[in-house]
Formats: structure tokens, C-alpha cells, sequence
């Protein structure tokens, strides 16, 4: 029995964690009653290094997003949203790396624009996949003229207002 168990130990400790998959998605906010429009990315590259401990793995994670393969369901939307607030700053690519794990907050420092921010997310980690979420404000990134872009292309869907606040979520599964 202690033999078999030590086996299991040793393979365990060989093989490690290694992520294997990544989606992320994001929830913007329309209109004075906040209605949220959700949407994701069909271009993710996730980079990762398998190591022997979940935070170690976690730690040398990191995606590269091309902003143009955003997907809202809504082809129409999706132009407006990669002519009418990416390309507006010229922002081709979104990258993030998790630089901190804690209990149950990870931090992710989110590259846009030319500006690194720091998000704290919250995380849960059931069935080989971490599922996190946290919210940024355009403002932080130096967005605002594409978000004024995106409110004055989509004024009367919006009803003049969109929000800077962003939510993010992602879903990293391991194995």
C-alpha cells in the first residue's frame, strides 16, 4: 500500500499542473439603467509553463488578446466595437499575466494602451479550472477617447451613456 501510494506521489510530482485552455470574457455597460452587453475573443494566445505547484503554474500564466476577434454574438456590434473604440487608440492587442495568488484573490496586471494595471480578481478553483472575475475602469488605461467614440457611434442605443466600468471574467482550465 505505501508503495502505491508513493508511486502516485512521485508521478503527481513529475507531471505537476499545466494549463491547458483559456476563455475570457467581459461585461460593458450601456444606458442610463446599466444594462450590461457581454462579449468575448476569439484570439487568445495563452502562455504558460507547467510546474509542480497550482501557484507556480498560475504564476507563469499569461494570455496575449487580439482585440480585433472580439465576439459579442452581434456581427454588426462587433465592427463598431473594434472601429469604433480599439482602433480609435490604436489598440491591437490586450496582454495579462497573473502576478500574485492569494487564498482567494489573484492579481492580474492587464496591459492596454500602453498602460499596466494591476486587477485584483476573485477566484474560485473547482473541477481543474480557475474561474475569476474582477472589473477595470477605462479610465485607468487612458480610454476614454475611445469610449467617447463608442458612446457618440452608438448614441441612441445607449441613450447617450456608456460606462467606463468593464467587468472581466476568465476561465483557465488545467490539467
Amino acid at each position: 500500500m505505501k508503495k502505491i501510494l508513493l508511486t502516485g506521489l512521485l508521478v503527481a510530482a513529475a507531471f505537476g499542473y499545466e494549463a491547458t485552455g483559456i476563455e475570457v470574457e467581459f461585461k460593458a455597460f450601456k444606458t442610463p439603467l446599466k444594462i450590461g452587453v457581454k462579449g468575448g475573443f476569439d484570439k487568445i494566445s495563452l502562455h504558460s509553463k507547467p510546474a509542480k505547484k497550482l501557484k507556480n503554474m498560475l504564476l507563469n500564466t499569461s494570455v496575449m488578446i487580439e482585440t480585433a476577434s472580439v465576439d459579442s454574438k452581434n456581427p454588426g456590434r462587433d465592427k463598431k466595437l473594434v472601429h469604433n473604440f480599439f482602433d480609435v487608440q490604436g489598440v491591437g492587442k490586450i496582454e495579462a499575466k497573473i502576478v500574485k495568488v492569494d487564498t482567494k484573490v489573484l492579481t492580474v496586471a492587464i496591459t492596454m494602451n500602453g498602460k499596466t494595471v494591476d486587477v485584483p480578481m476573485k477566484y474560485e478553483n473547482e473541477h481543474k479550472e480557475i474561474e475569476a472575475e474582477g472589473v477595470i475602469d477605462l479610465a485607468d488605461f487612458g480610454m476614454l477617447p475611445s469610449l467617447g467614440a463608442i458612446t457618440k457611434a452608438c448614441y441612441e442605443k445607449h441613450r447617450g451613456k456608456t460606462w467606463q466600468d468593464v467587468e472581466l471574467e476568465f476561465e483557465l482550465q488545467y490539467k
